[in-house]
């Protein structure tokens, strides 16, 4: 099997298994490409990132850099790749670094292109119900997510799943996908086809979009919760005190109740929406650790509100 020089750009968890697999193959990573170290945390601790830890792990040279461009670009130009890949990078790559290596660059997405193209497909599947979504290597252009497909894996989304667990999942066979790929251009194998069908848009979330809206019907208000957990989180708000909503389920047999009116029945807390009420599970009051529901709605003061907006 023929082996390529590979520059390798990702940054979060998600883009740890192709790291990995490339890294164990036959093929050559010259660097790896990641973003500049962020504070993290209350403390603000300056942390790299996930894939920069693996990189140091495997003794592999690493930059990092928040734009590719300036230097970033002169140092990738000047190790020759024959292929870039890149894999939830969090940056742009533009000219002349999209025509430096030899074959281009090829970016693995998780999700069905070209719907949810962007930066958040697997939590944009979620809340929009989607009941299939999957992985896709393509050639990076410079129009966002656009370029030829060489190879697609689909997968259902559970109906209790998570965006975490979701995106956990796409990694793992994602990485497989990408390896498949990257050995078909390297023996000459490897075909591409346009993208068809009809363009969807994953943009970035903002804290914002996890503010539960409890006039909408509780199918939704359930995507949304698992399609905004673990990042950014979703959040209703009671008494003027902000609470995360780590878990919830529809609770299908349960008397309606007003949108977002609050209630303990036979030891669950409903709270009230356009249709069934939903089953809050575990939640995460503001200054205090994550809790059983129950136990956050018995604990709170005498007097409290029941309705949460």
């Amino acid at each position: 099997m023929p082996s390529l020089s590979l520059v390798f750009a990702g940054s979060p968890a998600a883009a740890v298994p192709s790291l990995r697999r490339l890294a164990a193959s036959q093929h050559t990573v010259r660097a790896v490409v990641t973003r500049s170290d962020s504070p993290q945390g209350r403390r603000a601790v300056l942390t790299q990132t996930p894939v920069a830890d693996v990189a140091d792990e495997l003794g592999l040279p690493t930059i990092k850099a928040n734009r590719l461009a300036g230097e970033a670009t002169e140092a990738i130009a000047a190790l020759q790749p024959d292929l870039g890949v890149i894999v939830a990078y969090g940056g742009l790559v533009r000219e002349p670094l999209l025509s430096t290596p030899r074959l281009g660059w090829i970016n693995l997405h998780f999700s069905l292109l070209p719907r949810w193209r962007g930066a958040a497909p697997v939590q944009r599947a979620i809340i929009a119900g989607d009941d299939l979504t999957g992985a896709t290597v393509f050639q990076l252009v410079p129009e966002l997510d656009a370029g030829d497909v060489f190879g697609q894996l689909t997968q259902p989304i559970g109906r209790v799943e998570t965006a975490g667990h979701l995106l956990e999942s796409l990694s793992d066979s994602g990485a497989e996908l990408l390896l498949r790929v990257v050995d078909a251009l390297a023996d000459g194998s490897a075909r591409s086809e346009a993208q068809s069908g009809d363009v969807t848009l994953a943009p970035k979330l903002t804290l914002a979009d996890g503010q539960i809206d409890w006039a909408k019907d509780a199918h939704s208000i359930v995507n949304l919760i698992r399609g905004v957990t673990p990042e950014p989180g979703a959040f209703t708000t009671l008494d003027g005190v902000r609470v995360k909503v780590l878990d919830a389920t529809l609770a299908r047999d349960s008397a309606p109740l007003a949108p977002g009116n609050i209630h303990l029945d036979s030891k669950a807390v409903l709270v009230g929406t356009a249709t069934d009420p939903v089953h809050l599970v575990v939640v995460h009051p503001a200054g205090k650790k994550a809790m059983a529901a129950t136990d956050w709605w018995r604990g709170r003061p005498a007097g409290s509100g029941t309705v949460a907006v």
